[in-house]
Formats: structure tokens, C-alpha cells, sequence
């Protein structure tokens, strides 16, 4: 087994994307960010789909692109570089059986025939088909191609298995079914694998590492818990359903330490006045009512995972139960007053 290590510079117009990336044998990167972050574009370097303008990409010891200040010295076609790339269209060959189609993989390494058969089979048995092997796509559910082109790029026994959003186009129950055959998988076959994605759940269920993209750039990598819990930069704190804001700390007018924000925010925290800071909370930690905290006033209601999730000035989440908002009279426009405890609330100083 063994591992990557990217670190590419791509230049496109505006666009740019200076990404350092490292993932270790049965180790799964999740890499997240908005559309037009950068996020396919990596794979499609790391896949040698597309030469950067800079930068390296190694596997083991095996250098698969070098581009120094823009002389290309080495540049692996795709079919030699032993990575696999799984998107969310499963692009299974049609013509082809399940079982000729991950029978496909070894064969182009050289596999005899028969061999390559028997060993699709074992792999469709692992991916859950091993009753459909003669069965051709057209005669598959959407899940069932997507099983057919992960049991495929298993069967390469590529070094590193490069996942586009690969679970975007399936129901929830399929989703969370091929989540839980990847990780095993992958986890089993000790594979380096990437995975691209949008969806913070596929971080929290399968990844090891997330690293986080915004306008070309990693803003913030890290175990999943640890990023998502305390992010750094708005992007992922909107993924994560947790408050970010940022303001001036000053004294309060009980002599704490008070963050001053955007719209008359005034979060207390623990912290010395002075200087600015980066404060989070999740938005069930926000009490409607009450003495202290800051006026704000409601921007939007939507359902929440607990009740009603209340949008106010200063982009502040508040999550409430549904009695409460009836009780409150609680309507786009209305005015609340809002307050968060000290000990929910996550402080970092900024420069």
C-alpha cells in the first residue's frame, strides 16, 4: 500500500488553485468545499486528466506529474499512474454483463480471462451483486451501477481510489448503503482514497481527514470532529449549522467580556478585552428572552432538526421548539432579544 502527496498549483483565467494534499494507505481525505472551489479540478490533476501549472503529485515513491515554473518533467498517462476515479455517473460499459464489467479492470492488466471472471466475482459477492452478475446495466437500479463501478475500480487494485461526489445521485437509503460498503472496502483493501463531496455527512460517516476548499485555497483541514466543531471559516461553519461571527472584544456592562459584532450583536465570552476575535456556538445554545445579550430581529423561520431554526440580523442561527415560536408570536420582522451562555461559546483570537 501506498501513499499520496500533492502539491499543485492550477491556473485558469481568474481561477486559481494552490492545494497541498497528503492521504495514507486505508485512509479516506474528504475534501469539501462550494461549486467553483476547486474540488474537481484536483482530482482531475491527480487522475492526469489535466497538467497543472506547478507542483507535484506523488504515489510511494513513484512521481506521477512534476511541473517546475511551468517545464513539465513528468507527466504519467492516466491508464499507467494506478489511480482509479469513481464519479457520480457510474459509466458502466452498457453492452457488457455486471460480471464483464469489473472483469474489465483486470483484464486490461493482463489477467487472463478466466481468472478476471472469477475474480469479478468475488468482488460483485463484496459489493452485495453476487446474484446479478450476468445481468446487464439497462437491467439495474441506479444503486446497483454505482455498486457495479465501485466493485470495478476496486477490482484495478488501484494505489489510490479518487471518489467525485459519488453517492450525489442516489436516494438516502442507497447513499448511506454505499457509504458503509466504501469505508469497509476501503478500509479492507487498505486503499489511499480522496473523496470530493459537498455533503457534510459523507465527512462525518467516512472520512479520516477533511481538508476544506474555498476560491482555490485549503481554509482549514483537520479530523472531522475538530473541524466541523470549531470551524474557522464561514463556508464551513455554514456546513456545519454552527454560528460564526466575528467583531471587536470589549468590556460589558457588567465589566465582562463582551464580542461586538455585526447589528448590535454582543456575545459574552471568556477572553480579555481587546483586540478582535472569531467567536462560535451552535445555534441550540441561543436562549430567546431573557436578561443581557443583544436585540436582533428575525430574518426567516425554516424547520429545523429540533423544531424551528430562526435566521436573525447579524446571521445568527437560533433553533427553538415549535411551541415556543406560537408562544412568542415569533414572524419575519419580529423583534427578540437573544442571549448565548459563556461556556457554549468557542473564542479565537484573531491577528
Amino acid at each position: 500500500m501506498t501513499s499520496l502527496h500533492a502539491e499543485v498549483a492550477v491556473r485558469r483565467g481568474a481561477f486559481a488553485l494552490d492545494v497541498t494534499l497528503a492521504a495514507h494507505p486505508g485512509e479516506i481525505v474528504a475534501v469539501l468545499g462550494p461549486n467553483g472551489a476547486g474540488k474537481s479540478t484536483l482530482l482531475a490533476v491527480l487522475a492526469g486528466h489535466l497538467v497543472p501549472a506547478d507542483g507535484v503529485v506523488r504515489v510511494g515513491e513513484r512521481t506521477l506529474t512534476a511541473v517546475w515554473q511551468g517545464r513539465v518533467e513528468t507527466d504519467l498517462r492516466p491508464e499507467r499512474r494506478s489511480v482509479g476515479l469513481l464519479g457520480q455517473d457510474p459509466l458502466v460499459f452498457p453492452h457488457l454483463s455486471a460480471r464483464e464489467n469489473v472483469a474489465f479492470a483486470p483484464r486490461a492488466a493482463g489477467v487472463p480471462a478466466r481468472d478476471a471472471r472469477h475474480a469479478a466475482d468475488g468482488w460483485l459477492a463484496a459489493v452485495g451483486l453476487g446474484g446479478l452478475a450476468d445481468r446487464r446495466p439497462g437491467e439495474l437500479s441506479g444503486g446497483q451501477r454505482q455498486r457495479v463501478a465501485l466493485a470495478r475500480a476496486l477490482a484495478a487494485e488501484p494505489d489510490v481510489l479518487l471518489l467525485d461526489e459519488p453517492f450525489a445521485q442516489l436516494d438516502v437509503r442507497t447513499a448511506a448503503e454505499l457509504r458503509e460498503l466504501v469505508r469497509d472496502q476501503v478500509r479492507r483493501t487498505r486503499t489511499t482514497t480522496v473523496l470530493v463531496t459537498h455533503d457534510v455527512l459523507d465527512a462525518v460517516t467516512l472520512a479520516d481527514r477533511v481538508v476544506v476548499l474555498h476560491d482555490g485555497q485549503v481554509v482549514e483541514h483537520g479530523r472531522p470532529l475538530d473541524v466541523l466543531t470549531d470551524p474557522v471559516h464561514p463556508f464551513t461553519a455554514a456546513l456545519a449549522g454552527v454560528n460564526l461571527v466575528v467583531g471587536t472584544l470589549v468590556t460589558g456592562a457588567d465589566a465582562g467580556t463582551v464580542l461586538a459584532g455585526p447589528d448590535g450583536l454582543l456575545v459574552p465570552c471568556d477572553a480579555p478585552p481587546g483586540g478582535r476575535a472569531q467567536l462560535t456556538f451552535p445555534p441550540g445554545a441561543v436562549v430567546v428572552g431573557g436578561d443581557g445579550g443583544w436585540t436582533s430581529r428575525v430574518v426567516d423561520l425554516e424547520p429545523g432538526t429540533t423544531g424551528v431554526r430562526l435566521r436573525t440580523t447579524g446571521d445568527v442561527l437560533v433553533d427553538v421548539p415549535p411551541a415556543q415560536v406560537a408562544l412568542l408570536g415569533l414572524h419575519v420582522g419580529a423583534t427578540v432579544r437573544l442571549a448565548v451562555p459563556t461556556e457554549q461559546v468557542r473564542v479565537r483570537p484573531l491577528p
